[in-house]
């Protein structure tokens, strides 16, 4: 009798304290996590440098929005998206709408009412909290599916949209709207944050930095303010008086903007994203991804405190990518990569400002491709040593799959466009050297899904949908070989009839595996690319890994065994919950399979 695998949890895959939106409300920040289950809200005092109001939600993965009236907060939720009012005072929340499945953006307008911008319906929302009654002002614009940013007067809701630049203005009473955004500003991909005080907007547009300054009194003619040094998005922005205070990324900076000039004042930290920033008096305060920061003007520094050891602890969260080493397994997440210790069987965390997609292990080192931007980072496996390699560019804002071709010492990355653009990238960094070479488009009108390499040949899996906002160009997926030495394409297949996107390609005893997210697998030839035979796994995306046993995967439900077109079941009921696609690895060894099963990272031994 053949004995069962043993599968071992080694707690929770990633933990973390993240957050994406903060208000202030009285004397206290309130913000909320994102990426864990149940999300938690909480309160911060500025003086105690504590969280001291603590509660959960019963719906949503997690917010990038918040607003207040009074002493009342709402929060506008995703997956769900629901809107919550919190009353401050005591602690209690209250469900009280619910606009599609993911809220971008709210505010309140001068009489009370609360606004808010959706995704993927572009559309525009009103709840009033005197009747309880809503009011769709439906889609922004016609066809473009978010509403990122959003502000209001006693007449108008401006609206910031994307994946391509508009900036809406909608008649409060009538409906009736018009694009004020300059038509010199059309090529931008977002109105991405928006502030209004008075009869001054201030809009950013990202990618390229850029915020603009209107008088709503008259739209026609804003200020344009570019912020240096390259920095692509302007996620906060608050207007105090005369000045305007404004936080970048990716360089993580602070600015103020004062009588028509542009101020650098300090950075917390490279990379530091500013959800929210505080002016009062002299006292400038801001709340990053998991920290609130106090800045001392007068000697350029600034002072924080961790949200979660001021008592908004860390908790298990979607997984987004995995990797083994010889000493550890790495799992990363939202602002931060688990450190799983093999000897201790302890954790840790390292920070990091962004998401980790890949992780690629190579010696006595890891190298990361991270959301946004597509940069490239490195560190070593237990951690320590972090640092930036470079940004791949092109308009690339997403890792999609790694590789490593041992042959040519070069760490292969394949990419999906920002929003809004079209075809991705097989990226070529060279370890030895250090030089990079991006190739755009060598699967044609495709973003790049997947990635493996064999005989200096890179096998690249495609998706029909380049980017979030665009439609496919193509009706189904194709795989394609590139010669990384000669830079062409060998061949290219749409292996499977309609299929949409392939989730994994990897090479396995002189054939090569594709997989696709609607649950099947192809077994394809990897000299001409012809189909030798086919296979259906399940109905979604599926990533497959090298034992030393055989050729492994998981579906997100359970893990299984490819033996040529034939697929068993190895371990079942994972139900893991991971951000995008199913995550599984080998020991370094490869004696052992690691995934997640529900959000715990589980080993799986007695392979056979």
């Amino acid at each position: 009798m053949t004995e069962s695998p043993m599968v071992t949890s080694l707690g929770p895959a990633s933990a973390v304290t993240s957050t994406s939106v903060a208000e202030q409300v009285g004397d206290r920040i309130w913000t909320i996590t994102s990426g864990v289950s149940p999300v938690q809200v909480g309160a911060f005092d500025p003086v105690s440098r504590t969280v001291d109001r603590k509660l959960s939600l019963p719906t949503g993965a997690g917010a990038w929005a918040m607003t207040h009236v009074g002493t009342d907060l709402y929060v506008g939720l995703y997956t769900p998206g629901d809107v919550y009012k919190i009353d401050t005072t005591s602690g209690t929340a209250t469900k009280v709408a619910q606009f599609g499945s993911f809220i971008w953006s709210i505010a309140a307008t001068p009489d009370g009412k609360i606004v808010a911008g959706t995704y993927p319906d572009g559309a525009v929302h009103e709840y009033d909290p005197a009747t309880g009654a809503t009011r769709s002002y439906g889609a922004a614009v016609p066809g473009q599916q978010y509403v990122r940013s959003i502000a209001a007067d006693a007449t108008t809701i401006y609206a910031g949209v994307g994946t391509q630049a508009h900036l809406i203005a909608i008649d409060r009473a009538t409906g009736t709207r018009r694009d004020v955004l300059p038509a010199a500003y059309a090529d931008r991909t977002f109105v991405a944050t928006l502030a209004l005080n008075g009869t001054k907007l201030a809009a950013s547009l990202s990618p390229t930095g850029t915020m603009l300054v209107f008088d709503t009194a008259d739209l026609s003619r804003p200020v344009e303010v570019q912020t240096p040094g390259g920095d692509q998005y302007v996620t906060a922005i608050t207007l105090d008086g005369a000045d305007i205070y404004l936080g970048t990324r990716p360089s993580g900076t602070l600015y103020r903007y004062r009588d028509n000039t542009l101020t650098r004042l300090g950075s917390p930290y490279d990379g530091a994203y500013f959800n929210r920033i505080f002016v009062e008096g002299s006292t400038i305060r801001a709340e990053l991804t998991s920290q609130v920061v106090d800045f001392d003007e007068a000697t350029g520094t600034f002072t924080g405190t961790d949200l979660g050891q001021a008592g908004l602890p860390p908790a298990p969260e979607q997984a987004m990518a995995i990797a083994a080493t010889p000493t550890s397994v790495l799992v990363s997440g939202k602002a931060g990569v688990q450190v799983h210790d093999l000897a201790s069987g302890t954790s840790t965390r390292t920070f990091l400002p962004g998401e980790a997609k890949t992780l690629t292990p190579v010696g006595q080192s890891v190298y990361l491709g991270v959301y946004t931007l597509a940069r490239l980072w490195q560190m070593k496996p237990d951690g320590s040593d972090l640092h930036e390699l470079g940004q791949i560019g092109n308009e690339q804002t997403r890792p999609t799959d790694d590789a490593y071709d041992a042959r040519s010492g070069t760490w292969l990355i394949s990419t999906e466009p920002d929003y809004g653009k079209y075809d991705g990238t097989l990226v070529e960094q060279h370890l030895d050297s250090g030089q990079r070479e991006v190739h755009r488009g060598v699967v044609p009108h495709q973003s790049i899904r997947s990635v493996t390499t064999a005989d200096g040949i890179a096998y690249l899996g495609g998706a029909t949908r380049n980017s979030l906002g665009t439609e496919p160009i193509l009706p189904e997926a194709t795989v394609v070989a590139f010669d990384l030495k000669r830079n062409r394409v060998l061949w290219e297949t749409a292996a499977l009839p309609k299929a949409q996107s392939y989730s994994d390609v990897v090479g396995y005893r002189g054939r090569l595996y594709a997989t696709t997210d609607d649950g099947r697998l192809a077994v394809l030839d990897p000299h001409t690319g012809k189909v030798q035979d086919t296979a259906s796994i399940g109905t979604g995306q599926s990533r497959l890994t090298i034992a030393r046993s055989g050729l492994y995967g998981t579906d997100n439900q359970r893990v299984f065994k490819v033996d040529g077109a034939k697929v068993t079941t190895v371990v079942d009921g994972l139900s893991a919950q991971i951000y995008s696609y199913p995550l599984i690895t080998t020991s370094h060894n490869g004696d052992a399979l690691y995934t997640i099963k529900g959000r715990d990272l589980v080993r799986i031994d007695g392979l056979r």
